[in-house]
């Protein structure tokens, strides 16, 4: 049974997994309350799916992008758990997450994922579909929703979150015949289930002693370029990419 958890931005997700079926999930919108949520979620999702703790045998965690206190978060819920029962750790990006839940709806089509950044701002990647899965094409940018749109310039997919600000940009994109189609909002919704699948068939390819707890780092964006850092050296730079 795999537990997987995504604090990585206002939204927190939790789910089961057992490599066959989604035994449960959870997602909502929980704001800055992450801290206060999660391990009481996390108990009442195994309680109801009649999980004991000790059947878990792998966690996979939300990496980020995202906000710097989600992410922290989330990862150190998932080392502590990780280490107090010596469980593999497979960190996941959202946006590798995200990706998984799109269905392939015209091959010519690329993708591109996004999560919300401070200060207006979004946090990007792209993607191309693959022997059956999408695959990353470059590292997450973080951007103004009107770069993101100025920047397309091939028929493409758009999924995750999106605000006020988003919607008018895309809206004024679409009116300029850029090549861009936003998915239903449930394939935006980022779900741990999904998490869960990709850290699970991770798992299936590396031996478990690849993921250790103690490997498993954080993505902060910087400048628009990806940083993975450990929880003791993170700094809450205002530079960073945060949605708080």
């Amino acid at each position: 049974m795999l537990l997987a958890i995504d604090t990585a931005t206002r939204l927190l997700s939790i789910a089961l997994y057992d490599g066959c079926q989604l035994l449960a999930e959870m997602t909502w919108q929980a704001g800055t309350t992450h801290s206060v949520q999660l391990a009481p979620a996390i108990q009442a999702l195994l309680t109801r799916a009649q999980t004991p703790i000790h059947d878990i045998a792998a966690l996979g965690v939300a990496i980020g992008p995202g906000s710097y206190t989600g992410v922290r978060i989330g990862v150190s819920m998932a080392k502590g758990l990780a280490a107090a029962h010596r469980l593999p750790l497979v960190g996941v990006t959202t946006l590798d997450a995200l990706a998984a839940a799109q269905p392939s709806l015209q091959s010519r089509y690329g993708l591109i994922t996004t999560v919300l950044a401070g200060r207006g701002r979004v946090i990007a990647a792209t993607y191309r579909w693959s022997k059956r899965a999408w695959v990353n094409r470059a590292e997450p940018r973080i951007m103004e929703w009107e770069e993101l749109f100025n920047s397309i310039d091939a028929p493409a997919y758009l999924s995750g979150e999106i605000n006020d600000e988003g919607y008018r940009q895309f809206e004024a994109a679409q009116a300029r015949d850029v090549p861009i189609e936003l998915m239903p909002a449930a394939f935006r919704l980022r779900r741990a289930g999904f998490l869960a699948q990709v850290a699970w068939e991770r798992l299936q390819n590396t031996a478990p002693e690849h993921f250790k707890a103690d490997a498993v780092m954080p993505i902060y964006l910087k400048s628009g370029q990806a940083t993975a850092t450990n929880n003791e050296t993170a700094g809450d730079s205002p530079a960073e990419a945060s949605s708080d």
